[in-house]
């Protein structure tokens, strides 16, 4: 639904607009399918194509481990001493696992009392207890007499990480929309941005961004809606229909992103955590569309896939190559990663949820709120 300050008419402009794109790519899909049937080679421009076997996936993710047990779950997480050194408690390959800074992991030997015990070559025992509160939630790791306070994270997937902005919002925003996008000197593709849930009915949205769910706690766009452009918008089909016979679906949270949010994002992050938002000095892959942020859900319930950390969570846990965690919640990572990169994307360093596709240099920053995209040269929504 749009807010309250656009006309009637826009809503039903853009919303013919996304009509005739779904029937545009229904089209494409039946033709796509019917010319392979007949062994026709489909144009280059055509959106859809055939994706990589999910047997190649499915090997480089290797066999789908089992579920930690569900006594181990609450004390899975990160530890810190009083010198600030992080202690991880994970479970690998059926094991429960501690590990101290940058030392080498130790296999845990659980006692019937509650204890862990540990030892690994060069390194002393360890015997690890956990201490809980009222709710009968995990707030301490005991090594031996040492208390060690657990670092909070939210680990309910639907629910997003929390900072507080440095400034008023509201400030910020006034001024990210009265700014402009830095200047490029250079011939671009032309916008050919793409509704990503027209394209699949086994791609949900969840665009958290549109709501007051997200990092900032306030929405920023106007409508819950996810775009690509129409070369990645195709390599998205392609990983989805990989992952699909598996049992998962793609759930979105993000695509093409106007300039002044990533303006909005920059000047309202603190300092520390600056490397999980672009800078608007040099734009966002998100303003070319040619980024988008996703997971897995299961197509059985529509449950969100746990991962070792939640989406937009600015912490270690975020990192693709985070190994703490449980092995499925890894493996569902790295799951999602291979079928990604198998279609020409690339996960950002930072963040295991966000993915670059390969062409986006040829694509331009923009700052077109998504209720203007119809607007854009050429009717970008429309063939």
């Amino acid at each position: 639904m749009l807010s309250g300050h656009f006309s009637k008419s826009s809503s039903t402009r853009v919303l013919n607009l996304t009509s005739a794109l779904a029937r545009v790519c229904f089209v494409e899909f039946y033709a796509a399918m019917l010319c392979g049937a007949m062994g026709i080679l489909f144009p280059s421009s055509v959106l859809l194509a055939q994706g990589v076997e999910s047997a190649a996936v499915k090997t480089a993710s290797g066999t789908k481990p089992a579920d930690a047990p569900e006594r181990w779950k609450p004390l899975i997480g990160s530890y810190v001493r009083a010198d600030k050194v992080i202690f991880e408690v994970f479970e690998n390959d059926g094991a429960l696992q501690h590990k101290e800074g940058s030392k080498a992991a130790l296999t845990l030997q659980e006692d019937t009392d509650g204890r862990f015990h540990g030892k690994g070559e060069g390194q002393p025992a360890v015997t690890l207890s956990f201490l809980r509160d009222a709710t009968n939630s995990v707030t301490e790791m005991m090594l031996g007499d040492v208390h060690l306070r657990r670092r909070s994270y939210d680990a309910d997937v639907s629910k997003s990480f929390h900072v507080a902005s440095v400034r008023p919002l509201d400030e910020i925003r006034k001024e990210a929309l009265l700014a402009s996008p830095p200047h490029e000197a250079k011939v671009f593709r032309k916008a050919d941005l793409v509704e990503l849930a027209a394209l699949d009915p086994a791609i949900h949205l969840d665009v958290r961004y549109a709501t007051t769910n997200n990092f900032l706690g306030t929405s920023v766009y106007t409508q819950a809606w996810a775009f690509l452009q129409r070369p990645a918008a195709a390599a998205l089909i392609r990983a989805l229909h990989t992952l699909t016979p598996m049992g998962y679906g793609l759930l979105i949270h993000d695509g093409y992103r106007p300039w002044y949010v990533t303006k909005m994002f920059w000047e309202a992050t603190p300092p520390e955590g600056k490397i999980f938002v672009a800078d608007p000095s040099q734009g966002s892959r998100h303003n070319r569309g040619c980024a988008v942020d996703l997971t897995l859900y299961d197509l059985k319930t529509g449950a969100p896939i746990e991962m070792p950390g939640t989406y937009d969570e600015m912490s270690p846990r975020s990192f693709p190559d985070y190994p703490g965690g449980t092995s499925l919640q890894r493996w569902h990572r790295d799951l999602l990663r291979h079928a990604m990169e198998a279609e020409g994307f690339a996960v950002y360093e930072s963040e295991w949820w966000h993915f670059d596709y390969k062409d986006w240099p040829e694509y331009p920053i923009l700052n077109v709120p998504f209720e203007k995209l119809d607007l854009l040269a050429g009717a970008a929504l429309v063939n």
